[in-house]
């Protein structure tokens, strides 16, 4: 008897095993089902939106709704640039956003550099008020702020989105340093024995391990310009001097309810989040680093 139940034992273990390995594999396709119907769902605006644009005015709003445009009605575009100035619109975002991003990582990286590495007095009482801004909302300085740029004359002017990035950001600040202190020491005790100076080690050690953490921030940061629609509704009038959200705001609300123009509105959203979708694929990379790495020392 003790044989005959060794002899099934193996058969047993492999039934079991065989079990086992359905069920894995019928709980990882569920959970893929489960995943894909999430991703369809999240990706239905962007589809909906690229087919709205797409459609005939008379089309829009038919029943039963039809995801695919039939036919596909291209007018919408080139009305787009004919009741709308949309490549200025474009120009004037991608000019603040590039300067917007260059100030904020010039800027917040001096700051980080100075926070991780140079020791000075009220060092970390000083990096506790600058993470204690993060917790104040932008609503609450944006008359002050509208104040100062009227006493500078920079009403409907692009220097008002532009310049205060140029005064650092705390949470760019505080990634960046965040970063910086996982770069070994050894590196900077190295270059402080052949004399280098706090501003030479900083450009030459710290600005170019640091990439992926700046590119993190720029990535942010150009997102953050680039979809702000408070900031230059404040602080633009003119209609030459608009950004693409603050431009196809006005345009939705010169045409009433934006009735019968939503294939156009649509054609400048979809032409608005391009630059985003460029800019992510190229610099996922980084993206994904700088993240990373910056949470690995504390």
């Amino acid at each position: 008897m003790a044989t005959v139940a060794q002899q099934s034992s193996p058969a047993h273990t492999t039934s079991h095993a065989g079990r086992f390995f359905n069920r894995q594999r019928l709980t990882t396709g569920l959970i893929h089902v489960v995943l894909i119907a999430f991703a369809i769902t999240m990706l239905f605006p962007l589809l909906w939106l690229v087919s709205t644009s797409l459609k005939h005015p008379g089309k829009q709003f038919v029943f039963p709704p039809q995801l695919i445009p039939n036919p596909v009605y291209w007018q919408n575009y080139t009305e787009l640039f004919t009741v709308a100035p949309m490549g200025r619109y474009l120009w004037n975002s991608f000019e603040i956003g590039v300067l917007s991003t260059l100030g904020v990582c010039l800027s917040s990286a001096i700051g980080a550099f100075a926070f991780a590495r140079m020791r000075f007095r009220g060092r970390e009482f000083l990096f506790i008020v600058l993470l204690i801004t993060m917790m104040i909302p932008y609503q609450v300085t944006l008359i002050p702020t509208f104040v100062i740029m009227r006493w500078l004359g920079w009403i409907d002017h692009h220097a008002s989105l532009i310049v205060p990035n140029f005064f650092g950001s705390a949470f760019s600040v505080f990634l960046l340093r965040q970063f910086y202190r996982t770069i070994p020491q050894e590196l900077v005790d190295a270059a402080t024995i052949d004399g280098a100076g706090f501003l030479r080690i900083f450009w030459a050690i710290f600005i170019p391990l640091g990439m992926p953490a700046l590119a993190t921030v720029a990535v942010f940061n150009f997102l953050g310009s680039w979809n702000d629609l408070l900031s230059p509704l404040i602080f633009l009038n003119s209609q030459e001097k608009m950004t693409v959200t603050l431009g196809l705001t006005y345009l939705r609300g010169r045409s009433g309810t934006g009735v019968g123009y939503w294939g156009v509105i649509m054609a400048g959203s979809l032409l608005g989040i391009i630059p985003m979708l460029v800019l992510y694929a190229f610099g996922q990379k980084y993206f994904v680093q700088g993240l990373a790495r910056a949470g690995l020392k504390g």
